[in-house]
């Protein structure tokens, strides 16, 4: 019976060690705040805001098989260019990330992991969004897999763009 559970937990059988193993171990609120600077003049307003939402994602290593993975999402409301509101989250987890060959661990940190916190936050957004006596605002899906191939793209730019080499025939000034 031990011996099972030892299997079970990936400490037996040698197929289960070299099969890649992902995880989602805890999801949870690491930062939030919740402004409504021109409260309560806003309530008097017709309600038709411009929302601006600001989108980043970052990870750390926590131990050799542990990522954590943190979505941080700013979302301003505004009505007539006055504030209504501003909401700041940092939704993060905890991930497991092991026996991946290295070039699929930064897509999974950077897309695929995010992509699993989206709903969480977007959840945590609209509850305060209502607690704070505005209407609901349920944010539209990300396509994280497009950002994070954007912000690839942009970073070979950038290296690029300080020295790399040049095409043959060509000199960088």
């Amino acid at each position: 019976m031990a011996e099972n559970n030892q299997q079970a937990a990936g400490g037996g059988d040698n197929a289960n060690q070299n099969q890649p193993q992902f995880a989602l171990q805890r999801i949870y609120v690491k930062d939030l705040s919740f402004e409504s600077p021109n409260a309560p003049d806003m309530f008097q307003q017709q309600w038709k805001p411009s929302v601006n939402m600001d989108l980043n994602t970052s990870h750390n290593k926590v131990s050799d098989t542990q990522y954590e993975v943190v979505l941080s999402i700013t979302l301003t409301a505004k009505v007539d260019e006055k504030v209504a509101y501003i909401v700041e989250i940092q939704q993060a987890g905890v991930f497991l990330l092991n026996g991946f060959p290295e070039q699929q661990v930064p897509p999974m940190l950077g897309a695929y992991c995010p992509n699993l916190l989206f709903p969480y936050a977007r959840e945590t957004i609209d509850n305060i969004v209502t607690k704070g006596s505005f209407p609901a605002l349920m944010l539209a899906p990300v396509n994280f897999d497009a950002i994070f191939a954007q912000a690839v793209k942009r970073k070979q730019q950038e290296q690029e763009q300080q020295g790399a080499e040049a095409p043959e025939g060509q000199q960088t000034h």
